[in-house]
């Protein structure tokens, strides 16, 4: 259907082209109505088209390596999608589909070069959209990336980090309690052994102090390998948290699928019913 030039009018991205100008442009584009849930383009399309949302809404959605479906995009008025496959002449990426009645301007390659023609700003209108999706692109790669926190921490790691945790893992385990115990036993019976003559006689002052000095810089030193414990525990909290908003939405989206198709199949009883009920007041011819 011939796209009227009122409408070009309320597009943000033609609102500069002046009366013939617009005129023009209209007389090149299509204004393309989609009823509710129905595909505009999936993945594998030719991109030579793109779409510009006039009223409605869309959700532009790919696919990932799960073969779980992602939403890339929810276009609103005025804003472009499938742009980029249709300058790049490339197979759509990403799949369209209107989540209720939808108006778009549909354009071609041959409009876009009119347009940049004629209004050469254009075109950083244009780049402006392609900058926007790319880095909607961007943020869902690091939403849905999945490392692993422990590696994040040790990347992250300072020297004296790794130290603290050193010392609180020797602290920590038997090797520690075992050499330690030998050390005291060694010192106290040699102190004892010499009598009079000993460096540190008892109640072995020195040895006190020894120990006094060790639990005081042993204990913040372990206070700050458990804080580094806390931040890993607080990070697997968080991708537990993003592991289980997915499975919900995923479980949704399965959910509002089946009510979709249920849906559909109740369209389907409907139309049979009222063909059986239209095919029985027919009187066939007897033989």
């Amino acid at each position: 259907m011939a796209c009227n030039p009122d409408i070009l009018k309320n597009v943000p991205l033609f609102a500069l082209l002046d009366e013939e100008e617009t005129a023009v442009l209209a007389g090149q584009v299509e204004l393309k109505t989609f009823v509710p849930r129905q595909r505009i383009y999936k993945i594998g399309d030719p991109g030579g088209r793109a779409y510009v949302m006039v009223s409605g809404a869309v959700r532009v959605t790919t696919v990932d390596e799960d073969h779980q479906e992602v939403i890339v995009d929810e276009p609103a008025a005025g804003e472009f999608f499938g742009f980029a496959s249709m300058l790049d002449q490339t197979p759509h990426q990403t799949g369209a589909t209107a989540l209720e009645e939808t108006v778009c301007i549909e354009v071609d390659r041959h409009d876009i070069a009119v347009l940049v023609e004629r209004k050469p700003l254009a075109g950083m209108d244009m780049l402006a959209v392609l900058g926007r999706q790319f880095h909607a692109s961007q943020q869902l790669v690091r939403i849905r990336s999945m490392r692993n926190p422990n590696q994040v921490i040790e990347e992250k790691a300072t020297f004296g980090e790794r130290i603290a945790d050193s010392v609180a893992h020797f602290g920590g385990s038997w090797s520690f309690i075992i050499t330690f115990g030998v050390i005291l036993a060694i010192y106290t019976a040699i102190n004892i052994a010499l009598g009079r003559s000993a460096w540190d006689p008892y109640p072995f002052i020195l040895l006190n102090l020894f120990l006094s000095m060790l639990a005081s810089i042993q204990a913040p030193v372990i206070m700050m390998s458990q804080n580094r414990q806390d931040t890993k525990d607080r990070l697997r909290g968080e991708l537990d948290y993003d592991v289980n908003r997915r499975a919900e939405s995923e479980i949704q989206g399965l959910s509002h699928k089946l009510n979709l198709l249920g849906d559909k199949i109740g369209d389907v009883e409907d139309l049979i019913r009222e063909q059986l009920s239209h095919g029985g007041g027919l009187h066939h011819p007897s033989r």
